[in-house]
């Protein structure tokens, strides 16, 4: 009886957890503190990997550095520049896929009031991925070139738990493949080698609570549209 109240109590801290977290896109301006920045580094590098390789490297930049960063990725993505992932984005949404990513999107612009169809209310929007959304630190994602899929893969579940991580010391984040689009920057300006590839960035800090932004939440998929029981 008691272990299966325990069960049950593991398992409500991380669908506690899972069900708070969202993208955020307005930060306060107070900065983490390192201790609490390792912290969760050091959960999320608990992460899994293929042969436990670990390939994840991460690089966040803070202070006067994020701010020198932000200056430069804005400045080529305002500019209409870069546009060199290291991964093959996707092709085309269809069906479904389409259908989520235009409920996500029009949330997004109906809270902050950018009428259906502004491209220009839009692209302003999108622009802001490249400011952090205000957050003050910024961690960019990368990882070993020859492990090619797989390597970007255990990324991912790093990115995963390293949100995870933060959410349950109360800070808040957004993944960004946006950052990716801009690897040859990103390459160039943190002197990384050759053979690594940019996988994604995640802004992180405080959220900001009082901003419209951070009112809406998007919808999950039941169990039944995405699962497939096999049992004969």
């Amino acid at each position: 009886m008691d272990a299966k109240v325990n069960q049950n109590d593991r398992i409500g801290v991380l669908e506690e957890l899972l069900n708070e977290r969202y993208s955020v896109r307005a930060f306060l301006p107070k900065e983490v503190d390192r201790a609490t920045i390792e912290h969760v580094l050091t959960t999320a590098q608990r992460t899994a990997s293929w042969c436990n390789s670990q390939p994840w490297q991460v690089i966040i930049a803070s202070g006067e550095a994020k701010e020198r960063f932000r200056q430069l990725i804005y400045k080529e993505a305002s500019g209409g520049l870069g546009d060199d992932y290291d991964f093959t984005p996707p092709r085309e949404y269809v069906g479904v896929y389409l259908e989520r990513r235009r409920e996500s999107g029009f949330q997004l612009y109906n809270t902050l009031g950018i009428p259906r169809g502004d491209k220009m209310g839009y692209a302003k929007q999108a622009l802001e991925n490249y400011n952090f959304f205000g957050a003050p630190h910024v961690a960019i994602i990368h990882t070993n070139e020859p492990l090619g899929i797989y390597g970007a893969i255990d990324c991912g579940a790093y990115v995963s738990n390293f949100m995870l991580a933060a959410q349950a010391l109360g800070l808040g984040t957004i993944p960004q493949a946006a950052l990716a689009r801009h690897s040859g920057l990103i390459r160039r300006h943190f002197n990384l080698p050759d053979d690594r590839r940019v996988v994604c960035g995640i802004s992180f800090g405080y959220a900001d609570h009082a901003h419209k932004v951070n009112s809406y939440r998007t919808s999950r998929a039941s169990v039944a549209d995405t699962v497939t029981f096999v049992e004969t």
